[in-house]
This record gives C-alpha cells, sequence and structure tokens, in this order.
C-alpha cells in the first residue's frame, strides 16, 4: 500500500470513528432525555459501568470496597424475581418515575417466565444472575455449587436471548443469602463476572407492613447517605412499598444510579 492511500485510509477510518463517536453522543443524549418524558419524576440520573475485573466485589456489607457513589446516590437493585403477582407492579413503580434498576434473577422462575424476564429487559433494566434454585451455596456440596451458578445463567439467557449459555450477557451475580465461600468467589473471579452484595436493605426478607418498611428503609437511607440498596420483587409489602419510596427518594433529592457492565476491552487488533 503506498504513502497515499495509507494517508486517504487513515483519514478515511478517523472520519468514521468521528461520525460514529457523535452519533454515538447525540443517540446518548436523546435516550437520556427520552427516558422521562414526564416532568417532575425521580428519574435515572447517570449510567456508571461496572467493570469486574477491578471490581469484582461490591458492596460494604459484604465485601471492603463498594462503587464509587456520590453523596445522595443510590443504585436499586431487586432480587429474587422474576415473580408474576408482584415483579410487574415493581416495573410500572420504576417505569412511572422513569427509574432504572437491576434485577438479580433466580433461574427456574426465568425459565417458567420468560416474557416477563424479557419485559424487565424491555424497560431498560439490567438483569444480572442470582442461582438456578436459590440454594446457599455454602450449604450444599462444593461439587454441586457450579452446576447451580451455571444453570442458573443459563436459564436466564435462555429467557432473555434463546441461548441457553453459562456465559452471562451481563456477568453480573449475587450470592442467595450473601453466603459465599473462597472457592465460588474466586471461580467467580476467574471468569470476570462481578459479584454484588449490598450497601444497605429495606429486611424485606422479614414480615411487616408497607409503611413499616418505608420507614425502616428510609432511616437507613438517612444514615448512610447513598448506596446499593437491596430489595426483593417477589415481596407483597415491597411492591406495595416502593412508589411511596421513590417518593422519598424524589423529595430529598437522591439521584439513581443505573448500572451496566463495562465493555469487554480489546487490543490493538479489535481482539478480546
Amino acid at each position: 500500500m503506498t504513502k497515499m492511500r495509507q494517508r486517504k485510509r487513515a483519514r478515511k477510518l478517523t472520519n468514521l470513528l468521528g461520525t460514529t463517536l457523535a452519533a454515538s453522543m447525540a443517540w446518548s443524549v436523546a435516550a437520556r432525555a427520552a427516558d422521562c418524558p414526564r416532568k417532575g419524576t425521580l428519574g435515572t440520573s447517570r449510567i456508571l459501568s461496572v467493570d469486574a475485573a477491578t471490581t469484582p466485589r461490591i458492596g460494604l456489607k459484604n465485601f471492603p470496597q463498594t462503587l464509587p457513589l456520590e453523596d445522595h446516590e443510590v443504585v436499586l437493585t431487586f432480587d429474587d424475581g422474576p415473580w408474576p403477582p408482584t415483579t410487574p407492579r415493581v416495573l410500572a413503580a420504576l417505569a412511572q418515575e422513569c427509574v432504572r434498576a437491576t434485577f438479580f434473577l433466580i433461574g427456574k422462575p426465568a425459565s417458567e417466565h420468560s416474557a416477563l424476564v424479557r419485559w424487565i429487559a424491555a424497560d431498560g433494566h439490567t438483569i444480572g444472575h442470582h442461582t438456578w434454585l436459590h440454594r446457599s451455596l455454602m450449604q450444599i456440596p462444593a461439587s454441586e455449587t457450579r452446576e447451580e451458578i451455571d444453570r442458573g445463567i443459563a436459564a436466564d439467557e435462555m429467557a432473555l436471548h434463546g441461548v441457553a449459555t453459562t456465559t452471562p450477557s451481563t456477568p453480573f451475580f449475587r450470592f442467595p443469602g450473601f453466603e459465599t465461600t473462597p472457592a465460588t468467589l474466586d471461580l467467580l473471579q476467574s471468569r470476570g463476572i462481578a459479584v454484588f452484595g449490598a450497601d444497605l436493605w429495606a429486611s424485606d426478607w422479614n414480615p411487616m407492613t408497607p409503611s413499616h418498611e418505608l420507614k425502616l428503609l428510609t432511616d437507613r437511607l438517612r444514615a448512610a447517605r447513598k448506596g446499593i440498596i437491596l430489595l426483593h420483587d417477589p415481596k407483597a409489602p415491597t411492591a406495595a412499598m416502593l412508589p411511596a419510596f421513590l417518593r422519598y427518594l424524589k423529595d430529598h433529592h437522591y439521584r439513581v444510579v443505573h448500572l451496566v457492565p463495562a465493555a469487554p476491552r480489546v487490543d490493538f487488533d479489535g481482539v478480546p
């Protein structure tokens, strides 16, 4: 290739990259503007990419580090779905306020309610993984832990994309009951899957009224001022409480951060 052709090709590539970047930025701004067409809603303030290579374990209730959130920033996460009686109510509350969250799904109900899984994704939420049957990975035989993890991932991916792969499209995982083992933590880290704990929660696995749950959660948030919040979309009191909690966030000037996986790293030849 002559130097003239090389220069022309370089200019063409530069122009293409510039056009693509500009289009991407325009799309991003448009998408954010279109996220919340109704004025006065809570909305989603920003998107935060999570890279398992740099933050393999996240959440101060469980690990030494958490996400780099600013004061009055929160991340909403929901475990144990999908569950048809309540997950649609949670999705409706989030959609009403144009808020995006992360749902850690159990594989078996995901396989049984694939349309609901796709609804979660279609609403713009991030889907992580929460095993196949929600068994404690500390209590079952070590020989079964990999299958429990992989079968859950495969079921979620099948519901989402029609392919039962054990390589998650979103490499986010949360242990049932936060019950980790060194071996399972190492396994997930070796596969580039970020493990999520939490910074605070509503304790909604305990029986309580929606008003009690709201007070418990807002008291804890006032003390923490920010963080990853754990809730459970199959819990009816949580589904009933959520609209009031979102109003609380809006009224007290909290900002919601939406989590997405970081883009795969590539070398200069474009190879991951």
